[in-house]
Formats: structure tokens, C-alpha cells, sequence
């Protein structure tokens, strides 16, 4: 049995399913047939026994009997309806001119004795056919002393004829309905698997030709259908996930690209100084190195905001904690108050808590705090405010964004007309916008009333932390 259920294993998965639908088909065909023979023959039995049951020996035909007991039985193999015999209680048998000599059993010898009134049972004639047997008592004119019964017999052979001919009836249907079913099988298994069929193509040609943007025609809502849209939907995401990972090297290519001019630049020059023995001038050189320094800060910047989005969308941004994000955003202010020391940052924030990664959570702040100072006027104020609903904003009141542009300000790498030439990646925001979106919130820039910026930031939580964190 192992080994046969390991030869189906080997089989294609076709092969297997049209053996189970023809297997399936075959056995209830069997049992169909099976049952429908055995129904048969029992009512065929029982209206047999009826008729026996039912046909009273004629009194000419027992005073036959009688006068041929004891004589040599010379039938003439003229047709008989039934078989009738007479049964002394000494085992003797009594048969009539035109009846075959039946074998007297126990039964039979028990009601001539009286000790059952009747018996229906199976035996034989003489010459070996099987014959139905009804024995009953009877009053029978017999020697003083002696009891007897009379026994009607009808052969078996009737029965056996019709049933046999019923089994090779059967047997032919039930071997047609089999064929049938293997042809079914086969036809439902090469419509059925054709959607599989063409997924293993596809899957074949993308794994020759890595093209994702093969797709599977979709017919239908059953389970092949279901496993043909998710997989036109994983080619579909993973399409995209290159798209956006070329799109994020050319682009990071192209940011890094200035800086390392500008590096190299600067580097050459220090180098050929070196090599000519001709002196910088102490404020240029001063200058030289400064810029020098403010290259490896933006380079190292960029970097670190590369490895950021680097992370895939479905990442775990890490464990994730009820923080405080009044407390976040009192952390945020002060490393954003070092960076513009000149101007006025007013902050009025209300307890709110929210479930997030404490790290990854000031970076977005801090990044959107650096565009408000980065875009606000020497000695301007920025204005950030927690409301008891949950909501912060950010406002400055720089030249502002305009409202054609609003729609691409959390694009990777995107950066805004009047923000070119300034400096930064284009990526802040972005990480802004992932960062909240884990959490749950969302964010949103707009143009503020008098002039400016207006960052929205919405996370949820409540005013008061969860009681198991105290």
C-alpha cells in the first residue's frame, strides 16, 4: 500500500486527478451495481417463497406419490411447474410421476414428525439442481403409525438464469461508466488544471526572462481564479518594488553625484596645493575645509536616509511602545532649536499618547521641523501645536509651497522649485510619510493663511496612557 501510494505520488498531477475522479466514478458504479443485484435477487427470492408459500399440492398429485412409494422413481423428464413430494417421518420420500426425486433434510423429517408445522430451505434434486423447498404438515392417507408432510419444490435455476443475466448487464454498464469516467476524468483534469497550466508558464518565462509584467487571464471566482489574481497581484507588487528600487539607485546616484563633485573638487584642490607648495590663503582654506565638512555632513546624511527607505514597506520598523508624543515632539523642539538659533520656535502641546518606535518617531518629527527652519526667514517664528484631539501641526511662515506641487512633496528625492538650492536630499519627507503611515496615522502638507507651510501630522491615541503601562 506505501509503495502504491508512493507510485502515485510520481505521477503528474493530471494523471492523479483523473485516476481519482475515474476510481471515484468506478467504485460508485460498483456499488451501485452491487446493490442493485443483491435487491434483485432477494425480491426474487421472496416472491418465490410467496409462490411456494402459496401453491397447495393437489390431492390427485399426493395419491400419486403415495402409490409410488416404495417403487423406482421412472420420470419422463416432462416439464413440471413444481416438484411435489410426500415426506414420511421415517425419512422415506414419496414423489410424484412428474417431479425429480428432491433430498429429504432434517427440516423436511421434523414437520412429518410434527415437531415444526413448517420449513422453507434450500436443496437438491437427484441429478444436483438446486431447488427452493416448502415443506408443511398435512393430512396424508398413509399406513396406521405413520405421519407425514408434503413438500413443493420449484428449481433455482429460474432465479439464477435472470440474475445472471442481470450481473453481465450490470457488469457491461458498470464497465462502460468507467471508461467513461477515465475519459471524463481526463477531460475535467486538463479543463481544470489549464489555469494551473498557464500559471506554471508564466511562472516558467519569468523565471527565464525575469519579465514581471506577465499576467494570467482571470476567468471565474473559484479557488484557480483566486490563485491566479494573487499571483498576478505578487507579480504586479513585485514589478513595482524594482521599479521603485531602480528608481531609488538612479536617483540616489544622481544626489550623491553633486556632492562627491563638489568633494572631489575641493579635495583636488588641497591635494595640488600640497604638491606645488603654493599656499592657500588662510580664509580660503578656511572656507575649503568648511565646505569640505559640509559635503561629508550632507553625504553622510544621505546615506543615512538611503538606509532608511532601503527598508522594504512591510518591514518591522522595530518593537513598538506607548511613548508620549508631547514628550517626543518637547525632544524634537530642542535639536531643532540648536539648528536655528536665530529664530523663534512657540510650542504648545497637550498630552497625547500613541503606540510607536520612539527612535524612528523623532527622526520624522525632527525632519519636519528641519524643513520649517530650513524655510523660514532670519528671526521668523514657527509655530507647532498639540491639540487635545491628537492633532500637531508645524507651521512656518517661509515663501510656501505652491499648490500644484502640494500632491509630490513626500516623493523620494522630490524637492520644490524655491527649495533647489538649498541644501538636502528631497528624502525627509518621504521618511516623514512612512513613518507615520506605520504607526497607524498620516500626514499632510498645505499651504497656511497669511503665507507658509502648515504640516499636519494625525496619529492615533489618547490623552491618557493605556492603564498597563503605569
Amino acid at each position: 500500500m506505501t509503495s502504491l501510494i508512493r507510485r502515485l505520488r510520481t505521477l503528474p498531477l493530471r494523471s492523479r486527478l483523473a485516476l481519482l475522479v475515474a476510481s471515484a466514478v468506478a467504485v460508485a458504479v460498483a456499488v451501485v451495481a452491487v446493490s442493485c443485484w443483491v435487491l434483485t435477487r432477494n425480491q426474487l427470492e421472496s416472491e418465490l417463497d410467496t409462490s411456494l408459500q402459496n401453491t397447495a399440492a393437489p390431492p390427485d398429485a399426493i395419491r400419486n406419490a403415495l402409490d409410488n412409494c416404495g417403487a423406482t422413481n421412472t420420470t419422463d423428464n416432462r416439464a413440471s411447474f413444481a416438484y411435489i413430494q410426500v415426506v414420511l417421518s421415517d425419512g422415506t420420500r414419496c414423489v410424484t410421476t412428474y417431479s425429480e426425486p428432491v433430498t429429504v433434510q432434517k427440516d423436511d423429517v421434523a414437520v412429518a414428525r410434527g415437531t415444526a408445522d413448517t420449513t422453507l430451505h434450500n436443496s437438491t434434486t437427484a441429478s444436483g439442481a438446486k431447488v427452493r423447498v416448502f415443506t408443511q404438515r398435512q393430512q396424508v392417507p398413509v399406513r396406521p403409525g405413520v405421519q407425514a408432510a408434503v413438500s413443493v419444490s420449484r428449481p433455482l435455476a429460474e432465479i439464477d438464469s435472470s440474475l445472471n443475466q442481470l450481473a453481465l448487464l450490470l457488469a457491461a454498464v458498470a464497465g462502460v461508466g468507467i471508461i467513461g469516467a477515465g475519459a471524463a476524468g481526463l477531460w475535467v483534469a486538463r479543463a481544470g488544471l489549464r489555469p494551473v497550466d498557464d500559471l506554471t508558464r508564466a511562472v516558467e518565462h519569468m523565471a527565464r526572462t525575469e519579465d514581471l509584467t506577465v499576467r494570467i487571464p482571470v476567468e471565474g471566482e473559484d479557488e484557480v481564479a483566486r490563485l491566479s489574481r494573487s499571483f498576478n497581484s505578487m507579480t504586479a507588487a513585485l514589478a513595482s518594488s524594482r521599479d521603485r528600487q531602480s528608481q531609488l539607485i538612479a536617483d540616489a546616484g544622481h544626489e550623491l553625484r553633486t556632492p562627491l563633485t563638489s568633494l572631489r573638487t575641493n579635495i583636488e584642490l588641497l591635494a595640488r596645493s600640497e604638491e606645488t607648495g603654493r599656499a592657500i590663503p588662510p580664509d580660503d582654506r578656511k572656507a575649503l575645509m568648511a565646505s569640505v565638512k559640509a559635503q561629508m555632513t550632507e553625504l553622510a546624511s544621505l546615506i543615512g536616509d538611503l538606509q532608511e527607505l532601503s527598508r522594504p514597506d512591510a518591514a518591522d520598523p522595530g518593537p513598538l511602545q506607548v511613548i508620549g508624543l508631547h514628550d517626543t515632539m518637547t525632544s524634537a523642539l530642542q535639536r531643532a532649536r540648536l539648528r536655528g538659533p536665530d529664530l523663534t520656535i512657540d510650542a504648545e502641546l497637550n498630552p497625547w499618547y500613541v503606540r510607536a518606535e520612539p527612535a524612528a518617531l523623532e527622526r520624522a518629527l525632527v525632519n519636519v521641523l528641519d524643513n520649517a527652519v530650513k524655510f523660514s526667514p532670519s528671526g521668523g517664528t514657527i509655530e507647532v501645536a498639540l491639540s487635545r484631539s491628537g492633532e500637531l501641526t508645524v507651521r512656518d511662515h517661509g515663501p510656501g509651497i505652491p499648490a500644484e506641487e502640494l500632491p509630490h512633496v513626500f516623493e523620494r528625492f522630490w524637492r520644490s522649485s524655491s527649495a533647489r538650492a538649498l541644501p538636502g536630499s528631497g528624502l525627509g519627507l518621504s521618511i516623514v510619510a512612512r513613518t507615520v503611515q506605520q504607526t497607524g496615522g498620516d500626514v499632510a502638507l498645505r499651504q497656511a493663511a497669511g503665507g507658509g507651510t502648515v504640516a499636519v501630522i494625525r496619529i492615533p491615541g489618547a490623552p491618557m496612557p493605556p492603564p498597563d503601562t503605569y
